[in-house]
């Protein structure tokens, strides 16, 4: 590449569980550059899961960083044209890029859901990821199936 790398922004952490983690999904989560609306939506969808799961002992935002690490894909398929032929390689991702994935297919399975509010649709599916089931598992169990099969092609990795 000709260009240097951009440099990395510095994400401050959120007003309150001061956590920069939570800032990243808001982010992912914002439309039109509404944080407020986002933050609203994420922290209302945090006090349905505690009600939902009131027998847990982890605190709502535990809860929801487990279910992220639930849904968190190890290895993904990338298309490598080697010869006329095109192979799926698996390779494995890199710690920021599962981060962002795993936020972004919770928030893409949310909305796809039924229901009523985007917090309710988001708390819906963050208990679902917390107990390994829902569409985001769904689709990491996918990547990795799909990792699995293309595993002889894994010597072209790059």
């Amino acid at each position: 590449m000709r260009k240097s790398k951009p440099k990395k922004r510095v994400i401050l952490p959120d007003p309150v569980f001061n956590d920069t983690k939570v800032t990243k999904f808001v982010n992912h989560l914002m439309y039109d550059g509404k944080k407020n609306v986002s933050y609203e939506i994420f922290y209302s969808a945090l006090k349905t899961v505690k009600a939902k799961l009131p027998n847990e002992e982890k605190s709502a935002l535990e809860i929801w960083k487990s279910a992220l690490d639930n849904i968190t894909p190890q290895v993904e398929v990338k298309s490598r044209r080697v010869g006329g032929a095109t192979f799926q390689v698996p390779t494995e991702i890199r710690p920021d890029r599962k981060e962002s994935i795993s936020m972004k297919n919770v928030i893409l399975y949310a909305r796809k859901r039924g229901g009523k509010s985007m917090s309710d649709k988001l708390a819906a599916e963050i208990v679902d990821a917390f107990n390994n089931q829902g569409g985001a598992f769904k689709r990491k169990e996918d990547m990795h199936r799909m990792a699995e099969a293309n595993r002889a092609f894994a010597h072209f990795r790059f």
